[in-house]
């Protein structure tokens, strides 16, 4: 473990010259929190720093790798496969949240942003002048920030027409290893302004999804578009997983799905029957503000209030549409062709979940622990549409394989499902187990929440059954030809890699970084 008291390092006296005495971390506490994510803690790192500008960011890499200190940047900290969590003790964790700055060019229809902005904070200054970037966040948006999306990868707001994260980006500042600063895109070019990503070779694409490896996002400059002023949605039951992906199979593929996401039993009964009093009433008072009339909103309540919880008691699957459109009539267009593709495999119920999630987007980040206080864990693949009946079948043979040690070790299991624009279908297997919170979970989430949770003993028997059945799972995505998003640590990215490939990444990662400094272990280099 890390030294207790690591104020007398000789780094320490230059990060507080850097930047100011509160914004260097050193406390035990401090440190241990930083060093877990939502699933576990690796190494505690020496500090944690929190830069203010961009220019204290370039400062501090360059200042650290210098002395060989490693650098790993945190966004938001969601994260759940060890993307932000260290591999040596030897490292500094970069708490980027201070970086906050939003420019917002209307004329270019382009919003440069730094690391650290929230994707919540980001749509509510565009909202406010009509406009949205296309991808527009995942539903951890109030925590999950800009950067931390780039570097890790992220789908759900957006993603069923405009596709993941990276693909709203036009270009970047990148911190490299040593302190400089790369620009992307056409920011690069002479006299450059950041309107248009693909100026000869895209570089970066480099940067996306790299999870800090080839360098610490700084800024990120995102297109914007028009935010359409009519939401509509259709919510659908499935007897069972193969109508369910079926059905949002031949949505995406219409082309008109804005946002889309499938529930299986145990998910569908944990997001309906999960909410307390405030949190129904909350929802409640979102769905009636986001109407365009008091009538309409007395009407989605009431729809709201008739449907219950109950109204998907017969469907073993969900899956729910929305659509967006520039008048009532083009959005009800829209959602006709999603009723004429779906109604073939499932049956049209109220559509109460998707309209609570579009008034509350971004909600407070309550399933980060299980309905009942137990650990949580997803993981996820996105396969092409001909490979999810391949995938889903290895699936239930692995569940069956386990069944009893899960019963035994009271391991249960949930899955979510989306689309991506009209190629990728994104499977997302949970497990949720009994053992004790951690440090995380204590200072993330609010006390009033956890107070009234069961607590556990620890349990590490369950917690390695856990490891075990999501090593295979992986091993499973990788015969079906998945990949993945927010890779960190946790997916074995340059297994199987094609060695050409492999050897160029391997190449660049030399040029960037050639001391192997920029958040060790990521992706596997």
């Amino acid at each position: 473990m890390a030294p207790q008291d690591v104020t007398s390092h000789p780094m320490m006296a230059r990060l507080v010259q850097a930047v100011g005495t509160e914004n260097v971390l050193t406390s035990a506490e401090d440190r241990a929190f930083y060093s877990h994510d939502v699933y576990r803690q690796m190494a505690t790192p020496l500090a944690v720093v929190r830069p203010g500008s961009i220019e204290e960011l370039a400062r501090i890499v360059g200042m650290a790798t210098a002395e060989g200190i490693a650098i790993v940047p945190r966004g938001g900290g969601a994260s759940y496969s060890d993307g932000y969590c260290a591999t040596t003790e030897n490292s500094l964790s970069i708490d980027t949240t201070r970086l906050t700055r939003i420019d917002i060019n209307e004329r270019d229809m382009t919003a440069t942003v730094d690391c650290g902005v929230t994707w919540a904070d980001l749509y509510e200054n565009l909202r406010k002048k009509g406009l949205r970037t296309p991808f527009w966040g995942p539903f951890s948006g109030l925590k999950a920030t800009v950067g931390g999306s780039m570097s890790q990868g992220s789908v759900s707001l957006g993603s069923g027409l405009f596709g993941p994260s990276a693909d709203s980006v036009l270009a970047m500042e990148v911190v490299l290893a040593d302190g400089s600063i790369l620009k992307t895109g056409s920011l690069a070019a002479a006299n450059g302004r950041p309107h248009f990503r693909h100026y000869g070779p895209d570089l970066s694409a480099l940067f996306t999804g790299d999870t800090g490896a080839m360098g610490v996002k700084a800024r990120i400059t995102l297109r914007l578009m028009k935010k359409l002023p009519v939401v509509m949605s259709a919510s659908f039951g499935f007897a069972n997983f193969e109508s369910m992906a079926s059905g949002m199979e031949v949505a995406a593929k219409e082309g008109v799905v804005s946002d889309n996401f499938g529930l299986n039993p145990r998910l569908q009964k944990a997001w309906l029957g999960r909410t307390n009093m405030k949190q129904s009433l909350d929802a409640a008072f979102a769905v009636y503000k986001t109407a365009r009339n008091p009538f309409e909103g007395l009407y989605k309540l009431v729809r709201m209030a008739v449907a219950g919880k109950s109204f998907l008691d017969k469907s073993e699957y969900s899956a729910h549409f929305i659509v967006e459109g520039v008048d009532v009539d083009h959005a009800r267009s829209l959602l006709a062709a999603v009723r004429r593709a779906v109604e073939p495999h499932g049956v049209e119920v109220p559509n109460t979940i998707p309209t609570v999630v579009r008034s509350m987007p971004f909600m407070p980040l309550y399933p980060i622990i299980g309905p009942a206080g137990e650990r949580w864990v997803p993981l996820h693949g996105i396969l092409a549409f001909s490979q999810v009946k391949t995938f889903h079948d290895k699936l239930t043979a692995l569940h069956a394989k386990y069944a009893s040690e899960m019963e035994r070790l009271k391991i249960v299991s949930a899955a979510m499902f989306t689309t991506i624009s009209t190629t990728s279908f994104l499977y997302e297997p949970v497990f949720y187990w009994q053992d004790k919170r951690h440090l995380y979970h204590d200072r993330y989430l609010p006390q009033e929440f956890l107070a009234v949770l069961p607590t556990y003993d620890e349990n590490p028997e369950a917690r390695a059954k856990v490891e075990e059945m999501r090593d295979a799972i992986r091993d499973a995505f990788a015969s079906c030809g998945g990949v993945h998003m927010q890779v960190g640590k946790s997916y074995p990215y340059m297994k199987g890699r094609d060695p050409r490939n492999a050897e160029m990444l391997k190449s660049l990662k030399s040029l960037l970084d050639p001391k192997r400094l920029m958040n060790p272990g990521s992706l596997g280099l």
